[in-house]
């Protein structure tokens, strides 16, 4: 028989009408057992999980078996759904069931409660044997009334679990209450006479709200988003200022990564890994912004009229910086920008070069008696010459550790300045390139040679420099003990 069957029979309930690819291990089916039977053999925890599952489903469970667990005892005993009969399965016990699931020692034991449940005409999963079994119970990421299935056909449960966690990581706590919410709103919105151009425009404009994931969403969200969709207005455009981190795209935070993941365009710079921009939403548009000292560069207010522009059109707009936005980032020109356009913006932290490389060198900036104080600076000016307006007294403060970003071309001179102003020579200093990347590398000295050792390498990469008695252990010297009275300093120019 040969029906004509399109895609344009697709209905809003079916969720989407991709076809498959042509090897598609299993369908998924997301099955109702809500006030259905549930036949369950076994004793152990894993009965155990796949009856708590199965109950919280609002199914009606029996579970077979003469030595339950206690878990399924505590079950049974809390729930008038449940119910444990102290024998073994027996094949009048399938009848009317909507599920049959088995724990089998052996194979015999398998084909038995298969062809018990098969002649009773229901669906049987046998744990961890899909060879025995109809249906596997894959991985489950819950936002009910949103469920997401992850299987493998039972070949890899452990990477299911392992998208399982990258998937909850990458979706929002609150897309619960957006879900639930969806329910509600669709048949309020079914009382309107709507047109299918305004009710697609509502859920569009509904569902980037909800994986935006900023807040629950409330009674009056409805009246706007109905309003917003029968204007037909173009979405509101905004942007966020977010940070990539030092390198390792494993330190990026969720907050990032779901406004990568929601992103229209990225505005990128040159100390963002490429691992970290290919994380954004495929459709965005990905454009690179780097500046670089001494290189060439696109200037900062080109990169703030391409900010402006791209959210004014509607779109919602990343910028993507490494390390932190707020730590030498010139975020504060941008946030500036953007609030005198009337632009929405905000700020998604980001973990910051200096913090990444002592992680890595597993070096506390911090020394209860040795280093009670942390300052990071810049070693470069708007000429890529070293600061003239440099507090010199308090880099060389002893107790105190100092991070400079930005310091490689100007290291020698700035070395030269910390000895001239009374800071001991022997005071550790590395330099830490490209920090928690593959290809990090460390140039280990003191104040008084690192400049030679950096100049004899010549790093290519972003780099940290770290200077203090705090970073002793790097140079493998014995700890200097700080004394805590007052140290008189030196005098500035």
């Amino acid at each position: 028989m040969l029906i004509d069957r399109t895609l344009s029979s697709c209905t809003e309930t079916d969720e989407g009408c991709v076809p498959p690819g042509p090897e598609l291990a299993c369908v998924p089916v997301f099955l109702s057992l809500a006030g259905k039977r549930v036949v369950l053999s076994g004793g152990s925890n894993a009965t155990l999980w796949k009856a708590e599952l199965c109950h919280a489903a609002g199914a009606e469970l029996e579970i077979f078996g003469p030595a339950p667990c206690p878990g399924l005892v505590r079950l049974a005993k809390n729930s008038a759904a449940v119910t444990v009969v102290l024998r073994d399965v027996m094949p009048h016990d399938f009848h009317g069931a909507a599920l049959a699931i088995a724990e089998a020692e052996s194979s015999a034991q398998a084909e038995t409660f298969r062809a018990f449940a098969q002649a009773a005409g229901v669906p049987v999963n046998i744990i961890d044997k899909p060879r025995f079994s109809d249906l596997q119970f894959g991985a489950i990421v819950d936002r009910s009334p949103l469920v997401i299935g992850i299987s493998t056909s039972g070949s890899a449960p452990v990477l299911a679990q392992a998208v399982r966690g990258r998937l909850e990581a990458l979706l929002p706590r609150e897309l619960k209450s957006w879900a639930q919410k969806a329910k509600a709103w669709r048949d309020t919105l079914s009382r309107f006479e709507a047109s299918p151009g305004m009710r697609r425009h509502y859920w569009a404009l509904f569902s980037r709200k909800a994986l935006a994931g900023m807040h629950p969403p409330q009674d009056r969200d409805l009246a706007a988003f109905l309003a917003e969709a029968e204007d037909n207005a173009p979405p509101e455009g905004s942007v966020a200022l977010v940070g990539a981190g030092p390198g390792d795209p494993d330190l990026l935070t969720l907050k990032a990564l779901r406004a990568l993941q929601s992103a229209d365009a990225v505005l990128y710079d040159d100390l963002v890994s490429p691992s970290i921009v290919d994380m954004s939403r495929r459709e965005a548009e990905k454009i690179y912004v780097g500046k670089r000292g001494h290189k060439f560069s696109c200037r900062q207010d080109h990169i703030l009229e391409l900010m402006v522009s791209l959210a004014s059109q509607g779109k919602r707009v990343v910028r993507l910086k490494g390390g932190d936005p707020m730590i030498f980032g010139r975020a504060s020109e941008e946030i500036a920008a953007l609030r005198a356009k009337g632009i929405p913006a905000e700020v998604v932290p980001g973990v910051t070069a200096a913090l990444g490389a002592a992680a890595r060198l597993k070096l506390s900036l911090t020394e209860r008696t040795i280093a009670r104080r942390v300052q990071f600076i810049t070693a470069h000016a708007h000429d890529g010459k070293l600061p003239e307006d440099i507090d010199w007294p308090a880099l060389c403060d002893q107790r105190a550790s100092t991070v400079v970003y930005m310091g490689v071309k100007t290291l020698g001179p700035l070395a030269s300045r910390l000895l001239s102003h009374g800071l001991d020579s022997a005071t550790p200093a590395i330099v830490v390139e490209r920090a928690t990347c593959p290809d990090e590398r460390c140039i280990v000295g003191t104040i008084g040679t690192i400049a030679a050792k950096v100049s004899a390498t010549r790093p290519s990469g972003p780099c940290v420099i770290l200077i203090g008695e705090a970073f002793a252990d790097a140079l493998h010297l014995p700890r200097t003990e700080v004394k805590l009275e007052t140290r008189p300093r030196a005098m500035a120019n």
